[in-house]
């Protein structure tokens, strides 16, 4: 039996390698998914992206528009949501705000299976439904029942009209742990186009998707958007500050678009967020007693994003907002306690930090406000901020250009070829990944 066993275990072991590589080279590309599954609408609901050139699909504009946009990130700790999890509290404002842009981190365990094996998009379509309710549902009391939100097209989109209130799913994308959704207001919905995603593997040998970077490119009558939810390096040891430092370099490096703006740093406005996992310099104990005492500027002073960007070492000329909420990470389970070594807890000590971040660049961009939220349901709070953006709308027909038309159709192809190069490079690494793949812990 125990021979047995063992061959069981030599065979699962000498197959994954083969199952890595049949996910990069047969699976469809990044932006060929998102682009066909995601954005293009089929022809019964609505016009796609390259028939805006039709007289009857003119758009005409005159003024400059002021929106507001909500940015949300939370590392949910590889659990899947219940039902009953009600995010209005998340995602609630001051006003409805006309977009609003949603990365989570870790919505499922990052083990071998989902780094290595097929994606587990059942977390996704629960999350999404959440937050079609929280943001298509009307205020009621609670204990009475809930209204119905708006119906949602299989594909994830809704199919507005022109009278329609609520929100649209414009875009969304899966990269193991990381999401990344877009929503917009529905009478917005006709006006963005060009809808592009990339996706920058940072993990296991500095390829795979248990760490990194989802970015989503769009444009808004005249204005180029760029929404980039990142997962980066954890750990708390002395030099690992530079490791996230170089994940920042890298994303910023190899997230291309098919079309201009083709990175990061083209587009009008940018937004940045995610767990970051930069975490404070100063030890355990000093950090506990400034902890009891809510003394968060002294700490901020010892927050490693804040040296290392002061230094001009990352996020050169990037903003963010002041921090006047607690660290965000890393509390016990149902718990308003921070994780503390002590015969109690089984956790690993982990001195706390403000590891979930949103940070901004674009003279259109304003910043309203920068808080955390409350929910006991990760170990991470989630933490969201308020913007408000100024469109420059030029009185002009829009209408994409012939060149324009070609690059989304061909972007598929490129991007397929990408990968396939990508993944060729990656086999060469896959013979030393076995010895990586139980010693990749969840942070």
């Amino acid at each position: 039996m125990m021979r047995n066993k063992a061959k069981k275990i030599s065979k699962l072991q000498s197959s994954w390698p083969k199952l890595a590589v049949k996910k990069w080279l047969n699976r469809r590309s990044s932006a060929d998914k998102f682009v066909t599954e995601e954005w293009l609408m089929n022809s019964k609901n609505g016009t796609k992206a390259w028939e805006l050139g039709n007289e009857a699909t003119h758009v005409h504009v005159t003024n400059a528009m002021d929106l507001r946009m909500f940015v949300g990130t939370w590392n949910v700790g590889g659990k899947s949501p219940n039902n009953g999890l009600d995010l209005r509290d998340w995602l609630k404002s001051p006003s409805p705000a006309d977009i609003y842009v949603i990365g989570f981190q870790e919505i499922v365990p990052l083990n071998a299976g989902n780094v290595l094996g097929p994606e587990d998009s059942g977390p996704v379509s629960k999350w999404l439904g959440l937050i079609s309710e929280a943001l298509n549902t009307t205020t009621y009391t609670y204990g009475s029942p809930k209204p119905r939100p708006r119906p949602i097209l299989d594909n994830g989109q809704c199919s507005p009209r022109s009278d329609e209130k609520g929100y649209c799913l414009i875009g969304s994308k899966q990269m193991v742990g990381i999401f990344l959704c877009v929503w917009v207001r529905a009478d917005l919905y006709k006006h963005v186009t060009n809808m592009k995603v990339s996706c920058v593997g940072r993990g296991i040998m500095g390829y795979l998707g248990n760490k990194g970077s989802i970015s989503i490119s769009m444009t808004l009558y005249q204005t180029t958007f760029c929404f980039v939810c990142t997962h980066l390096a954890s750990g708390e040891k002395d030099g690992d500050e530079i490791k996230r430092n170089f994940d920042v370099s890298e994303i910023l490096k190899k997230t291309k678009f098919p079309h201009y703006p083709e990175s990061i740093l083209e587009h009008d406005n940018v937004i940045w967020l995610g767990d970051l996992n930069y975490r404070l310099v100063a030890g355990y104990d000093d950090t506990h007693e400034l902890l009891k005492k809510n003394n968060w500027q002294t700490l901020l002073e010892k927050d490693q994003l804040r040296i290392e960007q002061k230094a001009g070492r990352v996020f050169k000329g990037w903003n963010e907002g002041g921090i006047y909420f607690a660290p965000t990470y890393k509390y016990l389970a149902n718990s308003n306690n921070y994780v503390a070594q002590s015969s109690k807890s089984k956790e690993k000590r982990r001195t706390p930090a403000w590891c979930d971040r949103i940070l901004w660049k674009g003279e259109g961009l304003k910043q309203i406000w920068y808080v955390r939220g409350e929910s006991k349901f990760s170990d991470h709070r989630p933490v969201y901020s308020l913007f408000s953006l100024e469109l420059n709308l030029l009185s002009k027909y829009l209408k994409p250009s012939t060149t324009t038309t070609r690059a989304l159709t061909n972007a598929a192809l490129s991007s397929t070829c990408a990968s396939k190069v990508q993944a060729e490079e990656q086999l060469l690494l896959l013979t030393r990944l076995q010895s990586c793949i139980d010693i990749a812990p969840r942070f």
